[in-house]
């Protein structure tokens, strides 16, 4: 896509390695409760709201803890890791840098939670490239749907066909394609599984950002 006026990227598993977080996660807390992880818990969470998850996972295993210490608890464990381990992909912060140079409005539509993006983005020195940030909290809709990506857009005041999109998850992709934007679908290792519909979905298709720098 050439001559877009703002770029709108995904945070976990899109610019930050940090869907690893999730899994150990999903792991950890499971294993700690004597339960089995399988690829279908892991699968049907991954894309949820937080409350959303946090409510499967109480109702799927019948568990004690209430829907509030659950989701507390998981953010515990994973402030830790956002705050010291979680890096950002390489070439990341050098492609922001290059938009930014050339005049390029930067938005971060995400389904994380501040708590635990803040810490992270500040951390990788990205924080300060974004211009606006919009969490599905805000429009009550996961990423399936096209209105976390245009809020985005109309919080960068430009029309969705001027926008493109970066998503790493088969639903993020779909969201912004039903936004009408440019679709660039970013490799990362826990959505691999997912790389056929990728390639197939959206207008292009990365291994990494450093594929990026000099296309506007």
């Amino acid at each position: 896509m050439k001559n877009f006026k703002a770029a709108i990227f995904d945070a976990d598993g899109t610019i930050i390695d940090s869907m690893y977080v999730w899994e150990k996660i999903d792991r950890d807390f499971l294993t700690q409760r004597g339960i089995p992880v399988t690829r279908e818990y892991t699968d049907t969470v991954r894309g949820m709201f937080f409350r959303t998850a946090a409510e499967y996972t109480k109702s799927c295993y019948a568990l004690s803890e209430s829907v509030e210490e659950i989701m507390q608890i998981w953010l515990d464990m994973a402030r830790h890791e956002y705050e010291f381990h979680v890096k950002a992909k390489p070439y990341v912060k050098e492609y922001l840098a290059y938009l930014k140079a050339h005049n390029i409005q930067i938005g971060l539509a995400t389904s994380s939670d501040p708590y635990l993006l803040e810490p992270v983005l500040k951390n990788n020195g990205l924080h300060d490239y974004f211009d606006t940030v919009c969490y599905t909290s805000e429009v009550g809709k996961n990423k399936s749907f096209p209105d976390v990506y245009i809020r985005t857009a109309e919080k960068l005041s430009v029309k969705p066909e001027e926008c493109i999109v970066f998503e790493d998850i088969p639903e993020g992709i779909d969201g912004a394609d039903k936004a009408g934007m440019y679709t660039v679908a970013v490799y990362d290792k826990a959505s691999a599984k997912n790389s056929d519909y990728l390639k197939q979905k959206a207008n292009q298709y990365i291994f990494g950002f450093s594929e990026m720098l000099g296309e506007i």
